[in-house]
């Protein structure tokens, strides 16, 4: 999910590392380069057409995330009967498939964020610049609330606010600080796998292994709605949950929003240190 390319170029690896048994990654391997990390701050961005080009794109992936989830969410919440609607399975596919989706729409233009978490984790690791990522929050929680008004328009106030207007809460039941480790692994999970499904250093190793990156990143924001919908109604993705909130705009959906910006935030700052430090051990490289 990143804008930028990273060359790899054929040749040997000096340290191979270890590689699955019975793969050929054991034999063919492939050289590969550490590209410099993004500059802090990238003023020339600011004059350049594919920069608005990746925020539209944001705005318009993250509008229509928000317009078909809390429309599915609207649909199971005002049934009176869950056996006539899609249930928690159903609405956690409508999360997970519409990243899979939108990430694969957006990739090559914005490298498909749809979250500012995931931005976030991705500045960490400094692979984006302090203003894209600025200009790419602003435009993913822009498109995150005007996608929950149309929901709202379609519905009619008085059906929206009568069933939550698909804001997180956390569920009664649970103590705050349950939401929010909920959200912290749950972020930390697609943060993760966002890292991992994207690492140019791995597919430049395992090229024998065709993988097609939204798809692991659709599912394991599936998966985190199916364990996290019960407790907190799944935010890790603080656009969504501003998008929401905003449209629904009640005093209970306000009390716990902070949950739904410091919980991913800590879980992708987490996971980009997991990545960069352990993962790839970054820091231990020497560079020449």
């Amino acid at each position: 999910m990143e804008g930028k390319e990273e060359d790899v170029k054929l040749g040997a690896n000096k340290f191979s590392e270890r590689q699955p048994i019975g793969t050929s990654a054991q034999t063919d391997s492939k050289d590969y380069k550490e590209p410099p990390p993004a500059p802090l701050f990238e003023p020339g961005e600011l004059s350049s057409w594919s920069f608005y080009r990746a925020g539209i794109a944001e705005f318009i992936a993250t509008f229509l995330f928000l317009y078909i989830s809390v429309l599915t969410v609207m649909g199971v919440a005002k049934s009176p009967t869950k056996c006539g609607t899609v249930g928690i399975q159903g609405i956690a596919w409508a999360f997970g498939g519409m990243i899979f989706a939108l990430v694969y729409c957006t990739a090559g233009i914005s490298g498909g964020h749809i979250n500012p978490a995931v931005t976030f984790g991705l500045l960490l690791a400094r692979k984006l610049s302090v203003t894209r990522a600025v200009f790419y929050m602003v435009m993913q929680c822009l498109g995150a609330i005007c996608g929950a008004g149309v929901v709202k328009g379609f519905q009619g106030k008085n059906t929206f606010t009568s069933v939550g207007g698909g804001a997180n809460v956390v569920a009664h039941g649970y103590t705050k600080g349950s939401g929010l480790g909920a959200e912290i692994v749950g972020t930390f999970v697609l943060v993760y796998t966002v890292f991992s499904a994207t690492d140019a250093k791995r597919s430049a190793r395992d090229s024998h292994v065709p993988i097609l990156a939204p798809l692991p990143i659709g599912f394991a924001v599936f998966l985190v709605h199916l364990a996290t919908i019960p407790i907190t109604g799944t935010g890790i993705n603080p656009a969504r949950s501003l998008g929401a909130a905003i449209i629904y705009n009640k005093d209970h959906a306000w009390d716990d929003h902070w949950i739904f910006w410091v919980g991913p935030f800590i879980g992708a700052a987490l996971a980009a240190a997991y990545h960069v430090i352990i993962i790839r051990a970054i820091p231990f490289k020497s560079r020449s």
